[in-house]
């Protein structure tokens, strides 16, 4: 199994200084990774997050993610060469194949959106250029998965592979899917990421909006959208779920960053 790393997801939406805190911060209380999303209602996240590497010494960053239809393969693999030459490797570049809400902003940038396949493809485009760029560098590449097609792509060309479902997808999906994506690695050795949305048994209306559950649909549902309880109690469940599906990057919403932190402290590196 592999140890235990953490990652938290926030957005430079409140300005510089604001985001500046946050990487110190992240720093501080022992999380891996700083992870931005992708939108054009908020900061690009290449150059948010190369702000964050300039102000902290081991802080990685990292896309979460970058969605295809908002740029071309090529210009996409530009921006994530660039971060990490300026964070002198610590840039770890995750891609997805974006929201259907992403339409409308890929006409705003003048570009086409592709279908299902198209956007895979572009992905696959963006990998394969970052990795002529890099040279002897290597930057890590997580892909958000979701449907068959896009698992094996993981399977062939990722270094982390954060498998999608909605906030109510069961275990038992997930060790399928996980299964599915670890079969077709064809022995390559992946990092297998999982993102939770909700620390603790209250979820902000923001998030329940986003997520489409309360907190009582989630603890029925034994979702692993959440995590609650005591410290032990969430370091005893992260547990499970690295020896049960293999998760051991696990990514937070920003909104937890305090309340999550004793279990990063917990769990971090083993």
């Amino acid at each position: 199994m592999k140890a235990f790393r953490f990652g938290v997801v926030a957005a430079a939406q409140e300005g510089g200084a604001k985001w500046r805190d946050i990487a110190r911060r992240a720093e501080e209380l022992g999380y891996s990774t700083l992870l931005s999303p992708d939108n054009l209602n908020l900061p690009t996240p290449t150059a948010a997050l190369a702000a964050a590497a300039a102000v902290t010494t081991r802080l990685r960053v990292g896309s979460y993610v970058l969605a295809s239809p908002l740029r071309t393969a090529r210009a996409a693999a530009w921006e994530a060469h660039s971060v990490t030459t300026l964070t002198e490797g610590r840039f770890e570049l995750g891609l997805g194949t974006g929201l259907p809400s992403m339409r409308e902003q890929a006409e705003e940038l003048g570009l086409r959106y592709a279908n299902g396949q198209g956007r895979l493809d572009s992905i696959s485009q963006t990998i394969d250029h970052v990795r002529r760029l890099d040279g002897d560098a290597h930057t890590p590449v997580m892909l958000a998965v979701g449907g068959p097609k896009a698992r094996r792509l993981a399977a062939a060309k990722a270094d982390i592979v954060a498998p999608a479902g909605g906030a109510l997808t069961t275990r038992d999906e997930f060790a399928a899917h996980i299964e599915e994506i670890r079969s077709a690695t064809e022995g390559r050795d992946v990092e297998l990421a999982m993102n939770i949305f909700v620390v603790g048994e209250h979820v902000p209306p923001w998030i329940r909006g986003f997520i489409g559950a309360d907190a009582e649909t989630l603890i029925e549902h034994d979702s692993l959208s959440m995590i609650c309880g005591s410290v032990d109690d969430m370091a005893v469940e992260l547990e499970r779920r690295r020896a049960e599906l293999g998760f051991s990057y696990v990514i937070v919403n920003g909104a937890f960053i305090e309340e999550f932190a004793p279990v990063v402290a917990r769990l971090s590196g083993k």
